[in-house]
């Protein structure tokens, strides 16, 4: 589903943190939004899933409202947040469980254990798993909420280089299978380089938006990625010289 952000401002007391911000993702389409800390990247995630709301602005899915409408976001954090006394297959269920679907989420995601990289370890506990298997469970359970945009909030900012890595290249994969709207906030130019079909820029405010990236190559694998010295030049002069940049909202 397409999404669109309208006009959308918020201020942490008198700290303006986002001003009049606008742009559009496309259905099916993985934008990543990358950005200094303290512009305000996730707060913008707090606000599409209600966590916090706008002082002004709308944000519509398939133009129609959806501010507050947390069915259409399924919002992944950074830390995995599984709980230690639940089983890894509980922990992904959750949704269900809240929902009165446990048994129909369970099927689904017993149906994904393995694609996910954890089959075997449905009835572990979360300590028994490394990083990058608890940030797969996490996924998964955020994936099992059924909601039509996937907010992913530094997904892998907590793992170690390797590990970050190598579940880099898992999301690249999983891409099609996930069949998702994807909004990725990351501080990471290369992560950001390798996931997207567009990269946004985020400054802070009243700045904006102040360039947008279209990664073209419909191959990518990481010796494509090394090779992009020119894309992290341009990012990284849009990141430190806002002021220079005219970018159309």
């Amino acid at each position: 589903m397409k999404l669109d952000i309208q006009n959308i401002c918020f201020s942490y007391g008198d700290k303006s943190i986002l001003e009049n911000l606008n742009f559009s993702v496309e259905s099916g389409e993985f934008v990543s939004i990358l950005g200094p800390s303290g512009c305000g990247k996730s707060t913008l995630l707090k606000i599409l899933t209600g966590i916090l709301t706008p002082t002004c602005g709308m944000v519509s899915v398939d133009c129609k409202p959806a501010l507050g409408c947390s069915k259409h976001f399924s919002y992944m954090p950074q830390n995995d947040l599984l709980f230690p006394w639940k089983t890894i297959l509980d922990n992904v269920c959750l949704y269900g469980k809240i929902h009165g679907t446990y048994e129909e989420t369970k099927k689904e995601a017993l149906k994904n254990f393995s694609a996910f990289g954890l089959s075997g370890y449905e009835s572990c506990y979360p300590s028994s798993l490394s990083g990058g298997m608890r940030q797969r469970a996490a996924f998964l359970r955020t994936a099992l909420c059924h909601a039509d945009i996937l907010l992913l909030d530094e997904p892998f900012g907590a793992l170690d280089v390797i590990t970050r890595g190598e579940m880099q290249d898992w999301l690249l994969r999983m891409r099609k299978k996930l069949n998702r709207t994807v909004l990725l906030v990351t501080h990471d130019m290369d992560e950001a380089i390798y996931l997207s079909d567009r990269i946004l820029i985020l400054n802070t405010a009243p700045n904006g938006i102040t360039g947008e990236i279209k990664i073209e190559s419909s191959k990518r694998d990481r010796n494509w990625l090394y090779e992009q010295s020119d894309l992290r030049q341009q990012i990284y002069s849009l990141i430190m010289n806002p002021e220079e940049m005219n970018y159309d909202k």
